[in-house]
């Protein structure tokens, strides 16, 4: 039998064990460090850094490994630090070379013009930073700021209002701040995109597809507790989820209804915000699921497309007349973004209201995320039941 160093041992027997399972990769993980308790702080970052950077480059990887390939000849590569070189290397296919699949990178290149495609991809290798929002129903940036400032380096982000980005990492939910619902992790671009939610004291809001609840979380402080949101979603864990997010945080206003609540039809034509943050390709958050593009398909994004039209026309038949929706994706792809939202505005009596919202992930940056807000001009017949 081998005998391994200790960090090869673990990076090899995480992988055997992730291989055997249909998990994401962050919870692969969770649940590895939490089979192995005796590992070390220093020695979970390792590998947390390390298998996240593995499977970001895989395909770079597997070029310069010996045959056959495997999670052994990938360390071996990684460990030699080639990579950088290879990158550079004109002989190695540009897909390749970028660590991408070749239908995934085709698409980004349809969507975005080879040299910005080559660019994004490279970001998305990238590590993501780690940012905070601050809930002001309990306190401000100002006051999180200046309470840390002496014990974790913190830096305002540059365009989300109530955003602190960590310039190192550390576990945020221990902290006491956190337990008190003064903060919630959420990255600037999404801020930003919850931020097209223009909810007003008094006024009735649905997040249509509402997780556990982040973006409820942004908007929600802007109404001051008065007025009405109603969180819907078709997972009863991510609700589950989203009761306690909202407790934490203080807000009063919110409350839950699933896809079975018989309340949803009394609701119908009555919203005067709708917010869709639909099932996407998630191309704009891949620093933070790497594993997601290995598993990316032209079949998965034909459906994807095909859940995200049904997905907002049930959810438009919750808005009233001149009332407002927002469609958003964390996507990069133009099947999932312009073209959708192009499709809406033949298909509906909507009237976009400004500019298409969309960030770019870029290294030590926000993620991609695009959005877009309509106003409902006219009732129409279009609308369906809730099925």
């Amino acid at each position: 039998m081998i005998k391994r160093p200790f960090r090869e041992h673990h990076l090899l027997a995480f992988f055997e064990a992730y291989e055997q399972q249909a998990i994401p990769l962050d919870l692969a993980l969770n649940h590895y460090f939490r089979a192995h308790k005796s590992l070390g702080s220093k020695d979970r970052a390792y590998l947390a850094e390390t298998i996240y950077a593995l499977v970001r480059w895989r395909s770079l990887l597997d070029e310069l490994s010996s045959k056959p390939t495997s999670w052994e000849t990938r360390i071996a590569v990684w460990s030699e630090g080639k990579l950088d070189a290879a990158r550079n290397r004109s002989d190695i296919a540009q897909h390749i070379r970028v660590s991408f699949p070749k239908n995934l990178f085709d698409s980004m290149v349809a969507s975005h013009g080879l040299d910005k495609a080559c660019e994004l991809c490279l970001a998305s290798n990238a590590p993501a930073p780690t940012t905070v929002r601050a809930n002001v129903l309990k306190t401000s940036r100002e006051a999180l700021l200046e309470q840390w400032k002496s014990s974790y380096a913190v830096v305002p982000c540059a365009k989300a209002p109530c955003g602190i980005t960590f310039l190192k990492k550390l576990n945020f939910f221990e902290l006491p701040e956190f337990k008190q619902g003064l903060f919630e992790v959420q990255d600037e671009g999404s801020q930003l995109l919850a931020g097209l939610v223009e909810a007003q004291p008094g006024q009735w809001v649905m997040d249509y597809c509402a997780g556990s609840g982040g973006k409820t979380l942004a908007f929600a402080p802007a109404m001051q507790n008065r007025g009405q949101i109603y969180l819907h979603d078709i997972r009863a864990h991510a609700l589950a989820e989203c009761r306690k997010r909202l407790r934490r945080a203080g807000i009063q206003n919110a409350q839950i209804v699933s896809s079975d609540d018989p309340k949803l039809k009394k609701l119908k034509k009555k919203m005067d915000w709708v917010l869709v943050d639909a099932p996407c390709s998630g191309t704009g958050t891949l620093r933070r699921n790497p594993d997601m593009k290995w598993k990316f398909s032209d079949e998965m994004l034909q459906r994807l497309v095909g859940q995200q039209r049904s997905i907002f026309e049930r959810a438009l038949s919750f808005v009233k007349p001149e009332g407002h929706i927002v469609y958003g994706t964390c996507s990069l792809l133009k099947e999932e973004n312009e073209e959708q939202a192009a499709h809406f505005l033949r298909t509906y009596p909507l009237e976009q209201v400004g500019d298409f919202f969309q960030t770019l992930p870029f290294e030590g940056g926000m993620d991609g995320f695009f959005g877009v807000i309509y106003r409902l001009k006219q009732l129409s017949s279009v609308y369906t039941e809730e099925r």
